[in-house]
């Protein structure tokens, strides 16, 4: 039993998502009133996007394997009643275009979950079933990612002016998919890998003197720091530079902005 999302210019990605979800459980319901235990296949060392333009780990061909997952093994119970909630909980996101964070959800059923590594398990484990990336299924991280420099933008309802102040950090905002009215005069973008690198920018005054826009995702950077990262390249067609160490760990930062990660 695997599910795929299929792109749809007339439908939007969360109705497709929500059909999938839909065929997946009557799919688990027909098998159980049929008095069989349902088989769930889920691609190993996979993971998925929405952006087939995008080069990233999902148009590799490297080998993966797949993990069978029935009810006829105890170990396997648990984990299917947590990715069963977990399912429940984004169904509702989406019907209602909503958002949530993983620790949020988590904090639902403590009891069942156990521990966030479970919930994060769960997410992963849909994001393969559904062929679709974590930030499709409305379930976000705290971010970590910093901005400052030559730009404006609206999140929602909060205004984000950094050009009034460019040498001042903000926090780069989770709900990516809700900035709008960007504007800005930089002529480039900085990416950092380091908060120290970041700060030592700030206090050096550097967007005065440059014209820029600079991003740090403080170390390893999540996804609402890359996405924002795209957003700001597609839509404001400025070049984007990467500061990381000459060693293999600032090497593996790099190649996460670039790339994106194996992770969701």
């Amino acid at each position: 039993m695997e599910g795929k999302l299929m792109k749809s210019e007339s439908q939007p990605e969360s109705t497709i998502l929500l059909t999938k979800i839909k065929e997946f459980t009557r799919g688990l319901l027909v098998n159980l009133s049929n008095g069989n235990s349902p088989i769930i296949l889920i691609d190993r060392f996979r993971n998925h996007c929405t952006l087939p333009d995008s080069n990233c780990f999902c148009s590799s061909n490297l080998p993966f394997g797949k993990e069978v997952l029935t009810l006829c093994k105890e170990t396997h119970v648990h984990r299917l009643d947590v990715m069963l909630r977990v399912l429940l909980i984004v169904q509702k996101l989406l019907q209602e275009n909503k958002h949530s964070s993983k620790r949020d959800i988590y904090y639902m059923h403590p009891s069942v979950f156990l521990d966030q590594s479970v919930v994060d398990r769960a997410i992963n484990d849909i994001c393969v079933l559904m062929q679709c990336s974590r930030h499709n299924l409305n379930v976000v991280s705290a971010g970590n990612g910093l901005v400052m420099g030559w730009i404006r933008f609206v999140e929602g309802k909060k205004i984000f002016d950094c050009i009034s102040s460019p040498n001042t950090a903000h926090p780069i905002p989770v709900y990516v998919e809700e900035i709008k009215d960007i504007v800005s005069v930089a002529q480039y973008i900085l990416v950092v890998e380091k908060e120290s690198v970041f700060q030592r920018l700030a206090n050096d005054q550097f967007c005065n003197a440059n014209h820029c826009i600079v991003i740090s995702g403080r170390g390893y950077p999540d996804i609402p720091t890359r996405r924002f990262l795209r957003l700001l390249v597609e839509n404001l067609h400025i070049p984007a530079y990467c500061v990381v160490d000459s060693d293999p760990y600032g090497f593996d930062i790099l190649t996460t902005y670039k790339f994106g990660s194996m992770s969701v």
